[in-house]
């Protein structure tokens, strides 16, 4: 009996969020342990732990994706006000808007809205 490979290991993964109005400069790396690191600009490092629900989330759409056959880019700005969402995992990065990324929106997201603003509802702090 032969499994087939998967497509790519879900975590651990790295979604930064840099520019726009605001002028972000976020980072939050999620381990297969389910530890985020969230930095922020101004702000202290925080680790939490990711609700289950959001973790098994992020981590099946990120097996979703096909890894090894993304263009890894270094995401630019492309006008004024940019917000660059970008996502590394398995040695590559990309915008969160690449095609290839599709699955990862929803969760994505979702980790930076509901777990990356301390204390986020789904991230509790460790």
């Amino acid at each position: 009996m032969t499994q087939s490979a998967p497509v790519g290991a879900g975590l651990p993964l790295t979604v930064s969020r840099t520019g726009g109005f605001a002028g972000f400069n976020d980072q939050v790396q999620v381990g297969a342990d389910g530890v985020a690191t969230v930095t922020a600009r101004g702000k202290d490092t925080i680790r939490c732990k990711l609700d289950p629900s959001l973790l098994t989330t992020l981590s099946t759409a990120a097996e979703k994706v096909d890894w090894a056959s993304l263009t890894p880019s270094k995401p630019s700005t492309r006008h004024p006000d940019d917000m660059i969402i970008a996502v590394s995992a398995n040695g590559k990065t990309a915008r969160l808007e690449d095609p290839q990324l599709k699955p990862l929106a929803t969760p994505v997201t979702t980790l930076l809205t509901e777990a990356a603003i301390p204390p986020g509802k789904l991230c509790t702090k460790i």
